[in-house]
């Protein structure tokens, strides 16, 4: 049996602003303008959580909670330095470390025994953590990632959780379809439509209607349910060797003018630059891929600066695709991909370069909609040219997609 830690930084930005700023006994947000009525919270530390504060409303309204709200800009720099920071504690236990976002990591310290049991790592790295930063961590400590994650999410801050084979179904059983990693806002209403309502009766549903409504991701969640999920934490150094990052569709009707092209182009490199960033992943090459109703296929590649910023790939896509397509003159298109490679982590020796290209209010936009999106889902925001359309199905997406977990 595996031994598999989840640490999650508590309240991750909020906190290291804290510690930054010295100011770790008041009620902290980070937002965007501070003196913009009509700027929103982005984070916000556990005073300021307890006082109603929450991710994604306006400033004036977190004011009216809490009148002695302090709220600071974001500083990503000093968020990717923290991270590096922690990541560099847990390695001390493992190279088993695999980066979830910023703020969050699964250890695998299976083979740590020399540290003690999972249990007593955990409450190491939590002690550790906070003495060396100033900042604390949840870790849920189980038999899989899945469960791990659940752990880290049931008590916090500053806290650790075990989910153990003998305890998962009185502790995970319980919890709502949407508490578990991959089920996002879309698959919780169908599942409740199906009378599905906790991870237990996911657990124990009929696996053929399961697998009939949602294919094999409908089997995968089931296993997690189950405590079946065997996906192995993979090591930091194979996590830099991805080679890129993509994302493809067939739409529901054929593409025919620009305006079709540049809105599932704009879909899918949102998409793409969601996962850079919560891989911590920036990427060089664009590559756009199509193919026409008549199942003839072009593609073309170029070269930009390092990017996460999804309209910089849209942009550079666009570009692609109108050397290979042209409406009125070529067949309508059936389906297209986006892909970025030549992949350099962020925070490593790129960091520089990445936080002070001459796009930096994109990239601090770009983050804080990942912010957003981990709270409330990624369809929560969206371009405004995807509204409406006809294209793009509500199958096209799902929350899995974003995730690093091999689709079996």
């Amino acid at each position: 049996m595996r031994d598999i830690l989840h640490c999650d930084l508590n309240n991750f930005f909020a906190s290291v602003e804290c510690v930054e700023n010295n100011i770790t006994d008041k009620y902290v947000a980070v937002s965007g303008n501070p003196d913009a009525r009509h700027g929103i919270i982005l984070a916000k530390n556990t005073a300021a959580k307890e006082m109603g504060v929450k991710t994604g409303e306006a400033i004036w309204e977190a004011r009216k909670k809490c009148p002695e709200l302090v709220c600071v800009p974001p500083h990503y720099h000093s968020y990717a330095h923290y991270s590096n920071i922690v990541r560099n504690i847990y390695c001390r236990y493992t190279d088993l470390v695999e980066s979830f976002g910023l703020d969050e990591c699964w250890l695998d310290v299976t083979h740590s025994k020399i540290f003690g049991s999972a249990y007593e790592i955990a409450q190491k790295l939590r002690e550790t953590v906070k003495k060396e930063t100033g900042l604390t961590i949840s870790v849920g400590v189980s038999f899989n990632k899945v469960f791990a994650k659940l752990g880290s999410d049931m008590k916090k801050p500053d806290a650790v959780t075990v989910i153990t084979p003998d305890n998962y179904k009185q502790k995970v059983w319980p919890l709502k379809v949407s508490e578990m990693i991959f089920i996002g806002k879309r698959t919780e209403r169908k599942l409740n439509s199906m009378g599905i309502f906790t991870l237990g009766e996911l657990a124990n549903a009929d696996t053929a209607l399961l697998q009939r409504t949602f294919g094999i991701n409908g089997v995968k969640m089931q296993r997690c349910a189950q405590g079946l999920d065997d996906e192995p934490v993979h090591q930091e150094q194979t996590e830099r060797e991805i080679k890129s990052v993509g994302h493809g569709t067939t739409t529901l009707r054929d593409m025919t003018t620009r305006k079709d092209v540049e809105q599932v182009v704009t879909f899918l490199s949102e998409m793409v630059a969601t996962r850079l960033r919560r891989y911590g992943m920036t990427g060089s090459v664009v590559h756009a891929h199509i193919r026409h109703n008549d199942l003839s296929c072009l593609g073309k590649q170029t070269t930009i600066h390092s990017t996460f910023v999804a309209k910089e790939i849209a942009d550079t896509a666009m570009r692609l695709i109108d050397q290979l397509w042209h409406e009125g003159t070529s067949l309508p298109l059936r389906s297209l991909s986006v892909s970025v490679g030549c992949l350099t982590p962020v925070g490593y020796a790129r960091q520089e370069s990445i936080f002070d290209t001459h796009d930096e209010k994109r990239e601090r936009l770009e983050f804080s909609l990942d912010q957003i999106r981990k709270k409330f889902g990624f369809a929560s925001i969206g371009k405004a040219n995807l509204l409406g359309n006809n294209l793009i199905g509500d199958k096209t997406f799902d929350e899995e997609d974003l995730l690093p977990f091999r689709k079996k």
